[in-house]
């Protein structure tokens, strides 16, 4: 038996369920303000900073148990770096025995004075595993108004097109629509950066315009069949 969705006749669920969606998005949003200034977990590339990438190198040091994260806060409050992110993380060869901190910008004396604080307190790392990326803040600023501008003019190029192909109150109906997907994209990666830590970079931003690519493309299949 083929499986149909009745959207029409069910669209009081439809309309609960995407409330219900909004409605958490709107609210983890809430929270990454008041945490991040953000409405999603900043990575790197929108806040600047430094990122140390770490993984304890076990032919040398003691694995049997994981990173204690409150021994790396420990050595990030004696260098005045107490502000600090602190993930402990776990590669395909070992099981929470990396590290992923996230820092202030550090020159690069600061940074090696850190990364010797750190192998003298939870064991030395192994070399090939670390990475390290810093972006200036100004970079990091200049990213994020790069994304936001790309999203608004793809919003106007839509209205604009769509007015012509179809009429206005179509196009506002669609950029409506394509609000609604990326207002619940957004919502969940704030989630996601409450509860696991994920942080959004520039990708997120092609991930957001594709989307809206996507989700304008049916908009427009849906419009030109009723126009028929």
């Amino acid at each position: 038996m083929a499986l149909s969705l009745q959207i029409s006749q069910q669209r009081k669920t439809w309309w609960l369920i995407s409330g219900l969606l909004a409605l958490i998005s709107l609210i983890a949003m809430a929270i990454c303000l008041g945490q991040y200034r953000y409405p999603i977990k900043p990575g790197l590339d929108f806040i600047g900073g430094t990122r140390l990438q770490l993984e304890r190198d076990c032919a040398q040091a003691d694995c049997s148990a994981p990173i204690n994260p409150a021994e790396v806060r420990a050595v990030l409050n004696e260098q005045n770096l107490g502000n600090s992110s602190v993930q402990v993380t776990s590669t395909d060869r070992q099981k929470q025995q990396g590290v992923a901190i996230r820092t202030p910008s550090l020159g690069v004396d600061d940074r090696t004075a850190l990364e010797s604080k750190l192998a003298a307190a939870i064991g030395p790392f192994d070399p090939e595993s670390t990475q390290n990326d810093t972006v200036g803040p100004l970079l990091g600023e200049r990213i994020l108004t790069s994304g936001l501008v790309a999203l608004m003019i793809s919003f106007a190029g839509i209205i604009a097109y769509l007015s012509v192909r179809f009429r206005f109150d179509y196009a506002l109906l669609a950029v409506l629509a394509l609000f609604h997907d990326i207002f619940i994209t957004v919502g969940i990666f704030a989630l996601l950066g409450l509860t696991i830590g994920l942080e959004a970079d520039s990708l997120f931003i092609v991930a957001l315009l594709t989307i809206v690519g996507f989700s304008v493309n049916d908009t427009v299949v849906i419009y030109d069949a009723s126009a028929k």
